[in-house]
């Protein structure tokens, strides 16, 4: 098991779409890039946050820079060995960082929760420990969806996801426990996410734009945060005129 997994530095734009709009864009990007060894896989990501959920009501405000941590698992529910990855994910003027460790699931709950020590120590991992004395978050809300991912022919870096069956919960706030959830896009719809390091392709472009697919600001955490804390139909209303 590798200590560090990976940094990231990109650019990420995305988009909800409905199902008409999945159809043209999945049609329309095969001559360019393939669908990935995992074909439909489950992902499960568990979202710490402050008491009074304070990173993710910022991140609502569109700052300059944010930053959030999570642990994700690849699959339905994880427990005991399974490997999963502690993320800290920073955005800051329109760039994402991202750096993440790679833990088995015990282990990571006892480092995230009950302030064990890394085993494998890191720079990673010190930017992680940093950040929770400083916010001293908690388990906040579980997000699960169903993705299919693509990578450029030419450039295996460059990905675009789509990110179906999005669900969440703010109870049972454990990985263990699957990946049951409330729906919070319409049955069909996706969010997708295009991952480059600079431009995006011309050709994607074009598809895009002559499709009159543009992008938006979505959050998975934040759009349950709302769902939850605030008025849904309002929100429903404004996000999902953009994918009609």
């Amino acid at each position: 098991m590798p200590k560090i997994q990976g940094v990231f530095k990109r650019y990420e734009k995305k988009y909800l779409l409905n199902p008409e709009q999945v159809k043209i864009v999945t049609d329309g990007i095969l001559e360019h890039m393939k669908l990935d060894e995992y074909g439909l896989s489950t992902i499960c990501s568990l979202y710490f946050d402050t008491e009074h959920h304070d990173l993710i009501r910022r991140s609502i405000e569109k700052p300059v820079y944010k930053e959030k941590l999570r642990l994700r698992c690849y699959g339905k529910k994880a427990s005991g060995d399974d490997i999963c990855f502690v993320e800290l994910k920073k955005k800051f003027k329109g760039v994402v960082y991202k750096r993440r460790i790679v833990m088995p699931y015990d282990e990571a709950m006892g480092y995230l929760t009950r302030g064990e020590k890394a085993k494998n120590e890191s720079q990673i991992s010190r930017e992680i420990d940093y950040f929770l004395k400083f916010y001293n978050p908690k388990p906040a809300t579980m997000v699960c969806y169903d993705r299919l991912a693509y990578f450029g022919l030419e450039d295996p870096e460059f990905r675009v996801t789509f990110d179906l069956n999005v669900r969440c919960r703010n109870d049972e706030l454990d990985l263990a426990l699957g990946d049951r959830g409330e729906r919070i896009i319409p049955p069909d719809y996706a969010i997708m996410e295009i991952k480059t390091k600079g431009a995006m392709p011309l050709w994607l472009c074009d598809l895009l734009s002559s499709n009159k697919i543009y992008p938006t600001s979505f959050s998975k955490y934040g759009t349950y945060y709302k769902m939850t804390s605030q008025n849904p139909k309002e929100f429903f209303d404004e996000h999902h005129a953009v994918a009609r």
